[in-house]
């Protein structure tokens, strides 16, 4: 069974004492407001990471990133984006994503 770290809205901090929390996973997952390239770079290095990026992400983050994943997982599919509002009331975009994805897993940072 995979086994996840989730993570998001770092906003350029990233405490040491994640490195121990997530020391027995085997990815890691960032829903955005990374907030430096630096975290992203740390968390990519210790771990295979999927990340999305968020509202306050600069360029350069965003150029390394998405706004959107959906991925296939141990025979789920996930949909992760920063943004996704408060359930039931999702933005009219989300909606749309899920619509489309039909995501078993939905996994936004933000809210």
């Amino acid at each position: 069974m995979l086994k996840v770290g989730l993570i998001s809205d770092t906003h350029g901090y990233l405490d040491p004492i994640i490195f121990e929390y997530f020391k027995d996973v085997d990815e890691i997952w960032h829903a955005g407001d990374i907030g430096s390239i630096d975290v992203l770079k740390k968390l990519r290095e210790f771990k295979p990471t999927k990340v999305v990026f968020g509202n306050i992400d600069e360029p350069k983050i965003r150029y390394e990133t998405d706004e959107l994943l959906v991925f296939d997982t141990q025979g789920l599919k996930v949909l992760m984006i920063h943004i996704g509002a408060t359930p039931p009331s999702y933005t009219p975009k989300l909606r749309k994503l899920i619509k489309i994805h039909s995501p078993n897993l939905f996994i936004c940072g933000h809210t």
